[in-house]
């Protein structure tokens, strides 16, 4: 390990989102409601399609899986992040940061990579629909989906290893509230441009490959609805794909601006990230339950059964 000061580097000091003991408190109030309330909604998605037979489909198996991505997404950054808006001592050890690393890597690229999943599944289902419960078999849902959480593992255990290669001889404050690649090699006291063009190749071509599949997908998928002679059947259709397209954009979207450039500061990337590992799990199941009518009927039906008391209302 890097020697700073004289003795080894063992722990790093996380800046946070202010410097304001008010501000701490009313983030941590916001933190914590909006991380239950997604915690809520993501099991409530999770139980509600393994219970519901009718939900023992494709798409439903990958929106469960997505749901669990999501949980996993947002429980390794806002734990942490809550003791820290209470705590004066905002520290991290070394080891717990470059664990928090690969494991929001590892999530967050296999959600890159199950979201583009799902875009082929749409692909199938509404391209070829004949032969979508052959080629999207039980057997087949299993593989694709162990090759996203594989290439998730990939992806976050080389961004680990590139960042292990640094040598960190301080400071050891890291501008951000959790550890992440381009705070956490900004500490580096040696130079990091081979160290960014690595990431940047790495997550470049996630990026690119994600890319290319949706686009090809939804080129295809457009065409088809196009041709489609029900405008029930169009509308159906299309309001599946929006809620994908939705996901995706606000997915992709604050993850290309952060990892797609070197590690330069800007007053947006903790807004950005707060996005993506708080806001988006919770917004997640409002989009695919608002505009699912079948996941709508499935919860009404478990509310029916007093499986869920929370005396929450379902229109």
């Amino acid at each position: 390990m890097a020697v700073w000061n004289g003795s080894a580097v063992t722990e790093f000091i996380l800046l946070g989102l202010s410097n304001t003991p008010e501000l701490e408190i009313l983030f941590f109030v916001v933190f914590l409601i909006v991380y239950l309330f997604a915690i809520a909604g993501n099991a409530l998605i999770m139980v509600t399609i393994h219970v519901n037979s009718n939900l023992h489909s494709p798409m439903y198996f990958f929106l469960s899986n997505l749901s669990f991505l999501d949980l996993c997404l947002s429980t390794v950054i806002i734990p942490k992040s809550l003791v820290n808006f209470l705590s004066q001592s905002k520290t991290i050890s070394f080891q717990d940061c470059i664990a928090q690393l690969f494991c929001l890597h590892l999530f967050g690229g296999a959600e890159c990579f199950h979201l583009t999943l799902m875009a082929y599944d749409r692909y199938v289902a509404i391209c070829n629909p004949l032969r979508y419960i052959t080629i999207m078999s039980r057997r087949t849902c299993l593989h694709l989906v162990v090759s996203t959480w594989a290439s998730g593992f990939i992806h976050s255990l080389s961004q680990t290893l590139l960042t292990l290669q640094l040598p960190f001889c301080g400071p050891n404050e890291i501008n951000h509230f959790f550890c992440d690649v381009h705070p956490v090699s900004a500490l580096a006291c040696s130079s990091v441009f081979i160290h960014e063009i690595l990431v940047m190749v790495n997550s470049g071509m996630i990026v690119v490959i994600c890319f290319l599949v949706l686009l090809i997908s939804y080129i295809h998928i457009i065409s088809t609805i196009l041709n489609i002679r029900s405008a029930e059947g169009r509308q159906k259709a299309f309001s599946t794909c929006a809620s994908h397209l939705l996901v995706v954009t606000l997915f992709f979207g604050p993850s290309v601006f952060i990892y797609m450039r070197p590690s330069v500061t800007f007053s947006a990337d903790k807004a950005l990230s707060v996005f993506y590992t708080l806001l988006t799990p919770l917004l997640n199941p409002l989009i695919y339950t608002l505009r699912n009518e079948e996941v709508k009927k499935a919860m009404r039906r478990l509310r029916d059964r007093k499986i869920f008391c929370l005396g929450i209302h379902i229109n």
